[in-house]
C-alpha cells in the first residue's frame, strides 16, 4: 500500500545523474509557507547543506525541502558552499519562492563536489508546479546504501490530520541531535514555537536513541513541516502521532543498518536519571562484543555486564543490585545453567533481540535501538567508494 503526503504537500523525484541511474534529486514543496523545525548534526565537519538549512530554518518557517542523495557535498570548501546555495537558488527560482524558504539536505560520499553540470540541468527542468503525492517515492529518492525505503504515517487522534515521515540511513549513525536524514510532514496546524518544542522532545526519545556504528554523520538532518491544511489539532495528540512516526522510522533505520540481520533493543530502567539510563543503554548497544554475540546467537551475556561496568563514572551502579535479562529471561544475578544458555541462544536467533537491564539506582528509564555487527558491514564499508 502506498502512502501519500499530507494535504498541502507535493513532490518531485527524479534522477539527475549524481552517481548512477537511480533517483537522486528529491523535492517536497508546500502550497503555503509552513511552520517548520529542524535539528542537525553537531559534527565540526558539518556540510554546506546543514549550514544553509540551519540559517533558513532559524525563522521556524519553510516552504520546500530539496535532498540530493549519493553525494554529501562535505569537506568541499567555498566551492561546495557556493554550490549548495546555487541549488537552493535554483529551486526557489523554479518554484517562485524566496531562497530562505528552501531547506536542503545531502547524503553520500564525503569530499566530492556536486557534478554541477548535471545538477544545473536538473534544476533547469524542474516543474514550476510539482504534482507528485507519493511519500514512498520521496523515501526512495533519498536512499544511498539503504536496502529498503523507510516511510511511516499516523493519524492525529480526534482529527483528520496526518503525520507522514520518511528517513534514510544505514551507516555512520550515532546521532547527537537527530540522525541521518529524516523529513516529516503534517497537515495539522501547529504554530512554529510549539512545533519546535514538540519536535525536540520527540527526537530526543527516538532518533537520538539509535546507533548503528557509533559514527556521527557530517550531514545529519531532521526536519518537520506543518502545512495547517487539516486545521487545528490537540497538541498532545499531535505529539503522540509525531512520536509514533519517528519511533517507527527509528526502528526501520536500526533494522536496516549496514549488513544488519537483527534489530537490538536495549531497555535500561530503575536508573538514577535519564542521562544515566541512556548512556548505559548506548554502551550496551554500541559494544562490538555485544553486537557480534547477538549476530552469532552466542549466549555470552557477560558482555552486557562488561558494557554496564565500563560506565565507571557512575559510582552508584553496584553489580550486586544490577539485573540483566534477554527478553523475559533473567541471566544475572540468577545462575544460568546449560539449559538456560541453550534457551538464551534460541532466543538470540530471532530477528529482534531485547536486552533489559535494571540498575536499581533510581526510577528512570530509557530505550535505545541498534543492530548486530556482521561481516556484511565490514564488506560494505571496506568497498564503499570502490
Amino acid at each position: 500500500m502506498t502512502i501519500s503526503l499530507p494535504l498541502g504537500f507535493r513532490a518531485h523525484v527524479t534522477n539527475v545523474g549524481i552517481k548512477d541511474a537511480t533517483d537522486d534529486f528529491t523535492l517536497v514543496i508546500a502550497d503555503t509557507i509552513c511552520s517548520a523545525a529542524g535539528m542537525f548534526t553537531q559534527s565540526r565537519f558539518a556540510g554546506p547543506s546543514v549550514v544553509v538549512s540551519r540559517e533558513h530554518i532559524s525563522s521556524h518557517t519553510a516552504k520546500a525541502v530539496v535532498v540530493i542523495s549519493k553525494n554529501a557535498n562535505v569537506a568541499t570548501g567555498d566551492m561546495g558552499m557556493s554550490n549548495a546555495r546555487e541549488v537552493v537558488a535554483g529551486v526557489s527560482s523554479a518554484l517562485g519562492c524566496e531562497a530562505h524558504d528552501v531547506l536542503i539536505a545531502s547524503t553520500g560520499v564525503i569530499g566530492r563536489q556536486y557534478p554541477m553540470d548535471k545538477v544545473r540541468a536538473g534544476l533547469a527542468s524542474l516543474p514550476a508546479d510539482p504534482q507528485g503525492k507519493s511519500a514512498d517515492d520521496v523515501a526512495r529518492g533519498i536512499m544511498t546504501t539503504d536496502t529498503v525505503s523507510k516511510v511511516a504515517e499516523c493519524v492525529v487522534a480526534g482529527s483528520t490530520a496526518r503525520v507522514v515521515g520518511v528517513a534514510k540511513g544505514v551507516g555512520m549513525i550515532e546521532p547527537n541531535m537527530a540522525t541521518l536524514i529524516t523529513m516529516m510532514f503534517t497537515d495539522a496546524q501547529v504554530e512554529p514555537g510549539g512545533l519546535n518544542s514538540i519536535f525536540q522532545r520527540v527526537i530526543a526519545k527516538t532518533f537520538n536513541c539509535v546507533s548503528v556504528d557509533t559514527d556521527t554523520s557530517t550531514s545529519d538532518t531532521a526536519i518537520v513541516l506543518a502545512s495547517g491544511a487539516a486545521g487545528n489539532v490537540d497538541l498532545s495528540a499531535f505529539e503522540s502521532a509525531l512520536y509514533e512516526v519517528a519511533l517507527s522510522l527509528t526502528k526501520q533505520v536500526a533494522r536496516d543498518g549496514e549488513g544488519a540481520e537483527k534489530l537490538i533493543e536495549v531497555h535500561v530502567d530503575h536508573a538514577r536519571d535519564y542521562e544515566q539510563a541512556k548512556t548505559i543503554a548506548k554502551a550496551i548497544v554500541n559494544s562490538p562484543l555485544v553486537k557480534t554475540a547477538v549476530h552469532g546467537a552466542d549466549p555470552n551475556w557477560g558482555r552486557v555486564a562488561m558494557a554496564v561496568g565500563k560506565c565507571s563514572q557512575y559510582l552508584d551502579v553496584n553489580q550486586e543490585r544490577v539485573v540483566i535479562r534477554f527478553g523475559a529471561q533473567e541471566v544475572y544475578p540468577t545462575q544460568v545453567n546449560e539449559h538456560g544458555l541453550s534457551e538464551l541462544s534460541t532466543y538470540m536467533k530471532g530477528a529482534d533481540v531485547r536486552i533489559h537491564v535494571s540498575l536499581n539506582t533510581g526510577s528512570t528509564e530509557a530505550t535505545v535501538w541498534g543492530c548486530d555487527l556482521t561481516d556484511g558491514y565490514v564488506r560494505i564499508n571496506a568497498d564503499y567508494t570502490t
